[in-house]
C-alpha cells in the first residue's frame, strides 16, 4: 500500500514528460531483466544438457573399456598396438572428465552446482583416478593374455561400482536440469504476465495522464463553443495537462467576466468614443474657423464664441501678452460686466491664475474660486459670481502669446480630457495668431520692397529727367538775358523733348505698377508691352511662345512681367535697336524668358556708360533673385544685348514655402 501511494504521488506530482519517461523506462528495465534472466537460464540449461550428454558418454566408455579388455586377444594380435589404443582411450576419458570439471562456455558446457552434483562428481573422479584408471594402465603395461584376463576381472568388478557412480551423477544432473527447466518456464510465464500487466498499467497510465485530460479539455471547448462560459475542467494532476486545465479555467473565468460586463464595457467605450468625437468636432470646427482670413480680434472673438458654447461657460475672454511690458491685455470678451473689465483689463504676467497660465507654457489651469488661495485669484471673479475659472495658455512654437479664460457661474470640474482639449485649442489659436502676424509682416515687407523699387525707378527716370529740365531752364534764362535768340529756340526745343520724355516715363511707370498678371495670362501681358513699345518707338517686335506647363505663382509671374518691361524700357531708352524679340519656353522644369535686341550693346563686366541702364539691370537682377530665378546678361558693342531669365519650378516651390 505504501509503495502504491508513493507511486500515485509520483504520478500526480511529476511532470507529464517525467511520468511517461519514468513509466516506460521502468517497464523497459523490468522486461530487460526478465529477458536477460531467461537467456541466462537457457544458457545454463544448454550447458547442463551438454554435461549430461558427456557424463552419459562416460558410462558408454566404461562399457567399451570392459568389452575391449574382454576381447583383447581377438581384436589385437599385436600387444604394442593394443597397449597404445588402450592408453589413447584412457586419455580420451581423462579429457572428458577434465572438460566436465572445468566446463566450456563456448559450447556451452557446465556441470550444475546444486543437488550434491559437485560432490558426486568428485567421488566419481577419485574412483576413476584411484581404482579404475590404474587397472587400465596395468593392462596396457603388460598386455599378455593372462594379465589381461586378470585385469579384465578386476576391471569388471570396479566398473560396476564406477558405472553406478556415473548413473548417480547423471541422475542428479537430470534432476537439476528438470528444476532449471521449470524455472525457465516459470520465468517465461512471468514475462508474459509482466507484458499483460505492463500493458494494462500503461493503458491506465495514459488514460489517467493523457486521454482523460484531453477528453475533459475537449468537452470544455465544446461547452465554450456553445457559449456556456460556466464550463470548467478538473485539474487532475500537477503536470502539463494540469497547467493547461488551469489555463483553460482562467480563460473561461476571463471570458465569463468579459461576457458579463460586455454591455457595460460597450457603453463605456461608446461614451469614450462620443467624447472623442465631440473633441474632434470641436477641434475641426475651431480649426476650420481659424483657417479663414480674419484679423486677430476677429479670430479671437469667433474662437471664444465656439469654445464658450461647447464648454457651457457663462463668459469668456482672451488676453494677449505685451512682450515689452509683460502685461496681459484683454482684447475680446463676452458675458463680462463693466466692473470686471475695469479691474482685470490689464494683468501682470504671473498675477492671478491667468498670469500663472501664461507663464506655464501651454498649460490649462482650473480654479475653484470660492476655495482658492487668495494669491491665485482676484476679487473680481468672486464679485462677478463665478465659481469656476479656467485659464489656458495661447502658445505658438512653445512661446506664450496670451491666455483665454472660461468663466462658469456654477461649480464645474474640468476633466483631464477637457484640459487636454483646451490646451490643444490654445495651441491652434496661437498658431493662427502667429500666422496672421507673419502674413502682416510679409505684406509689409512686400510693400517695402516694392516702394524701394519704385523709388529707384523714379530716381532713375523722373528725377534725372527733372534735373535735365532744370539745367535746360538755367541755360534758357542765360540765353534770354544775353538775347541769344538761336540758343533760346534750341533750348526751348530741348525743354519740349525733355518734358515729353518725362511724360512718357511717368506713363510707363503708371502702367508698369498697375499691371497685374491674371492666371495663365502672362503671354498676353508681354504681348501688350511689346505693342506699346512698337507704337512708341516704331521698333519691330516679335513674341515666340513654346511649350506648356502649369502656371507659376501669381507673384512670380508678375515679377517676370516687371523684368520684361524693364528690359523693354532699357531698349527704348538706351539700345537704339531696330528689332526686339522675346521668347518664352515653358516645361515641367519651369519657365525660361529671353529678351534679345540688335542695339548698340555694351562691354560685359564693365559699368555701362549710361548709369541709368546699369541701374535698370541691377533692378532686374534683384527681382529675379527675389523669386528664386537665375538672371544673365550677354552683350558686346555693336552686336546688341540678350537678357535671359531662368525660373526653375523647384526653386519656385521652395520660395513659396
Amino acid at each position: 500500500m505504501r509503495n502504491k501511494a508513493a507511486f500515485s504521488m509520483f504520478i500526480r506530482g511529476s511532470g507529464l514528460s517525467v511520468k511517461i519517461i519514468g513509466m516506460l523506462l521502468g517497464f523497459f528495465l523490468a522486461a530487460l531483466v526478465a529477458i536477460g534472466l531467461t537467456l541466462f537460464i537457457s544458457w545454463h540449461l544448454e550447458g547442463a544438457a551438454a554435461a549430461i550428454n558427456d557424463a552419459g558418454s562416460l558410462r558408454m566408455r566404461v562399457f567399451r573399456f570392459a568389452h575391449h579388455l574382454a576381447r583383447a586377444d581377438l581384436e589385437h594380435g599385436d600387444p604394442a598396438s593394443f597397449a597404445g589404443d588402450l592408453r589413447q582411450r584412457v586419455e580420451n576419458f581423462d579429457a572428458v572428465l577434465e572438460g566436465l570439471r572445468t566446463g566450456d562456455p563456448s559450447r556451452p558446457l557446465f556441470v550444475p552446482r546444486d543437488g550434491g552434483i559437485p560432490e558426486a562428481f568428485e567421488r566419481m573422479s577419485r574412483e576413476w583416478t584411484m581404482r579404475v584408471r590404474p587397472i587400465l594402465f596395468a593392462a596396457a603395461a603388460d598386455p599378455n593374455p593372462h594379465n589381461l584376463h586378470i585385469r579384465g576381472i578386476e576391471f569388471d568388478a570396479a566398473a560396476q561400482t564406477y558405472v553406478d557412480m556415473i548413473n548417480d551423477l547423471v541422475l542428479r544432473m537430470e534432476q537439476s536440469y528438470a528444476r532449471n527447466t521449470n524455472i525457465l518456464r516459470t520465468s517465461q510465464v512471468m514475462l508474459i504476465a509482466l507484458a499483460v500487466v505492463g500493458t494494462i498499467l500503461l493503458l491506465r497510465f495514459f488514460f489517467l495522464t493523457v486521454i482523460r485530460p484531453v477528453y475533459e479539455l475537449h468537452e470544455g471547448v465544446l461547452r465554450m463553443g456553445k457559449e456556456d462560459f460556466d464550463a470548467r475542467v478538473p485539474v487532475l494532476a500537477n503536470d502539463e495537462f494540469g497547467e493547461l486545465s488551469s489555463g483553460f479555467n482562467r480563460m473561461a473565468e476571463h471570458l465569463q467576466h468579459v461576457y458579463d460586463t460586455l454591455e457595460e464595457r460597450v457603453a463605456t467605450k461608446t461614451r469614450s468614443l462620443e467624447e472623442r468625437n465631440r473633441e474632434l468636432n470641436i477641434l475641426y470646427d475651431v480649426v476650420a474657423f481659424l483657417r479663414e482670413p480674419n484679423d486677430v480680434d476677429s479670430l479671437c472673438k469667433g474662437f471664444l464664441e465656439r469654445v464658450q458654447k461647447t464648454m457651457g461657460a457663462s463668459a469668456s475672454s482672451a488676453r494677449l501678452l505685451d512682450i515689452e511690458s509683460r502685461n496681459l491685455c484683454m482684447i475680446v470678451h463676452d458675458g463680462l460686466g463693466e466692473d470686471f473689465l475695469d479691474r482685470e483689463e490689464v494683468l501682470a504676467c504671473g498675477e492671478c491664475v491667468c498670469g500663472e497660465a501664461a507663464q506655464g507654457g501651454g498649460r490649462s489651469l482650473a480654479l475653484d474660486v470660492r476655495n482658492a488661495d487668495r494669491s491665485m485669484t482676484l476679487d473680481a471673479c468672486l464679485r462677478a459670481g463665478f465659481q469656476t475659472v479656467s485659464a489656458t495658455s495661447i502658445t505658438a512654437s512653445k512661446r506664450a502669446l496670451g491666455v483665454f479664460n472660461l468663466y462658469f457661474d456654477r461649480a464645474q470640474p474640468i476633466s483631464d480630457a477637457d484640459r487636454q482639449l483646451l490646451e490643444a485649442l490654445g495651441q491652434q489659436l496661437g498658431i493662427a495668431i502667429e500666422n496672421q502676424r507673419l502674413h502682416a509682416r510679409e505684406r509689409e515687407l512686400a510693400v517695402f520692397e516694392e516702394r524701394n523699387l519704385l523709388a529707384r525707378e523714379l530716381h532713375d527716370s523722373i528725377a534725372q529727367g527733372l534735373a535735365f529740365l532744370n539745367l535746360q531752364v538755367q541755360m534758357l534764362e542765360r540765353a534770354l538775358a544775353e538775347k541769344r535768340e538761336q540758343d533760346v529756340s534750341a533750348t526751348v526745343d530741348m525743354l519740349r523733348r525733355g518734358i515729353q520724355e518725362s511724360y512718357e516715363d511717368v506713363r510707363e511707370l503708371l502702367v508698369h505698377f498697375r499691371t497685374r498678371v491674371e492666371q495663365q495670362d502672362l503671354d498676353a501681358a508681354i504681348a501688350a508691352a511689346l505693342r506699346r513699345l512698337a507704337e512708341q518707338t516704331g521698333v519691330a517686335t516679335d513674341l515666340d511662345v513654346q511649350g506648356d506647363g502649369a502656371p507659376l505663382d501669381p507673384e512670380a509671374e508678375t515679377q517676370v512681367l516687371y523684368i520684361v518691361q524693364e528690359a523693354l524700357s532699357n531698349v527704348r531708352k538706351h539700345a537704339g535697336a531696330s528689332t526686339v524679340a522675346v521668347s518664352l519656353r515653358r516645361g515641367r522644369d519651369g519657365l525660361s524668358v529671353t529678351v534679345r535686341d540688335d542695339g548698340v550693346g555694351f562691354v560685359e563686366g564693365s559699368e555701362a556708360a549710361d548709369g541709368e541702364a546699369h541701374i535698370g539691370l541691377q533692378i532686374m537682377r534683384e527681382r529675379a533673385m527675389h523669386i528664386g530665378g537665375q538672371f544673365a546678361v550677354r552683350s558686346s558693342p555693336g552686336r546688341g544685348t540678350e537678357i535671359r531669365l531662368q525660373l526653375p519650378r523647384t526653386n519656385q516651390v521652395e520660395s513659396d514655402e
